[in-house]
């Protein structure tokens, strides 16, 4: 990859999480506390994964639940996919990204403890996934 090709990459990259960064802040507060939540990740890793002053691009496996949990409308949908699709060619067809997600909330006890309380919520979305997994 020439110096030129990695410019026009992170160029392409730092366009769509502009595009979604503006669509997540027309979202109610606590949007990327529930991405966050949904991806079994830290609020840091969805604030660098989502904002446009860092290059990291967004993994392809995430694409699809970051925006089912934003509830993005069929045409904010398509301009993000767009965006993504031109930054990271066929990256999203071998994600399996397409599969649609729906939600569902699981009540848990709280263990008075932040980190015991994030390790069982890890257990049960893992679990999820790997459910997923064996559905698809």
């Amino acid at each position: 990859m020439t110096v030129d090709e990695g410019n026009d990459r992170a160029a392409r990259v730092r366009a769509y999480k502009l595009i979604l960064q503006e669509l997540i802040d027309r979202r109610p507060s606590g949007t990327r506390g529930r991405i966050a939540a949904t991806l079994g990740r830290n609020r840091s890793f969805v604030s660098q994964m989502t904002s446009a002053r860092y290059d990291t691009p967004i993994p392809a496996q995430h694409v699809s639940t970051i925006l089912d949990v934003c509830h993005l409308s069929p045409a904010e949908r398509a301009i993000f996919m767009a965006a993504y699709s031109a930054a990271h060619p066929g990256r999203i067809a071998q994600a399996g990204a397409d599969l649609r997600l729906r939600p569902l909330v699981v009540y848990l006890p709280d263990l008075d403890d932040e980190t015991r309380n994030r390790s069982v919520d890890k257990l049960v979305i893992d679990f999820i996934r790997g459910l997923g997994k064996l559905l698809e």
